[in-house]
This record gives structure tokens, sequence and C-alpha cells, in this order.
């Protein structure tokens, strides 16, 4: 009876696990920057990426006309903040490019067009260790002259697929613990 009392509480804690949290240790995000009108001059990049957290693990997405932009990404803040594109540490230039974010600091990423740079469409990262509090402040640094009248649509959130296959696994697992146990 002591073994089947253990065993109906091991299945009550994995299925409490796999119902809660949001995200869970090692989870990755997915970012479209700029939400639904991609890496955009007419997006609002510094509305998208206020209050947002990036960790170590996630990944970023850059959708853009390649025929019309190219994003570069830059070693030093002085380059972010003058939109110096003369010395890029990275060019992206496929229209759809996926970064992954794989270790702590900060990653600079501009238009390769200077004037749209210096009109807003450029993008600092923070980058943070996957278990570190949420910190709500602004990603992007932008003069009131290239804000953008228009608010950016919401961001577009990866799909829950992935999260809701592990949490059905998990409580799969817990009901059959459950009825071994009885």
């Amino acid at each position: 009876m002591a073994m089947a009392m253990l065993k109906l509480a091991i299945a009550l804690v994995v299925m409490a696990v796999s119902l809660g949290g949001k995200r869970a240790t090692g989870a990755q995000v997915h970012h479209v920057v700029g939400g639904d009108r991609g890496w955009d001059p007419s997006s609002d990049v510094a509305s998208w990426s206020s209050g947002k957290s990036f960790r170590v693990g996630d990944k970023i997405w850059f959708a853009y006309s390649a025929a019309q932009e190219s994003i570069i990404e830059l070693k030093s803040k002085d380059e972010y903040e003058s939109c110096d594109v003369s010395n890029p540490i990275r060019m992206y230039t496929d229209g759809l490019d996926n970064i992954s974010l794989d270790e702590e600091g900060i990653r600079y990423f501009v238009s390769s067009r200077p004037e749209s740079c210096k009109n807003g469409l450029k993008l600092h990262v923070d980058v943070m260790p996957l278990g570190s509090p949420t910190i709500e402040k602004p990603k992007v640094g932008v003069s009131d002259s290239s804000v953008s009248s228009t608010m950016a649509a919401a961001p577009t959130t990866p799909s829950g697929s992935v999260q809701l296959y592990t949490s059905t696994v998990l409580f799969l697992v817990g009901l059959w613990l459950y009825y071994v146990a009885v």
C-alpha cells in the first residue's frame, strides 16, 4: 500500500509539472523581429522589442524583402548608435534569417541602408542567461524623430505545439503511473 501511495504521489507531481509553467528550463523562444510586419522601415522595431526578454538558446528571425533590404550585425555600440555600416561582422541577405542566440551579451543588428538605420530600423539584443529573471526594459534605442506614429502589430508567437506535446506526454506518463499504482 505504501508503494501505491508513493507512485500516486509521483504521478500527481508529474501531472502538476506538466500542466504548469510558461517557460521550462531549456525552452527555446522564437522571436520574429517586428512581429507581423517583419524587418521593414514601416515597422516599429522599438515598440516591438520593448519589454522582451532574450535568453541564451532563443532564436530571432528577420523577415524582409531581400531585394530592398539586408541586415548587418555590428560589433560595437558606437557603430550601432551612429549607424556606421562600414565594418560589419556579419551580413544577412536571404530575406528570412534565423539567428541563434548562443551566448550571453549584447548583439547589434541594423539595416544595411544607413538612412533606414537612422530612421530606427535597428535592434540591439541583450542576451541574458537562461535562468535569469525577466527585466522589463526597452531593447532598442531610438530618437523621437524615428518613432513611427503607427503602432506595430502584436508580435507573432511561436506555435505551442512543442510545449503541448511535452505536456501531453508528461500527463500520459502520470496517468500510466497512477493506473500502475492502483
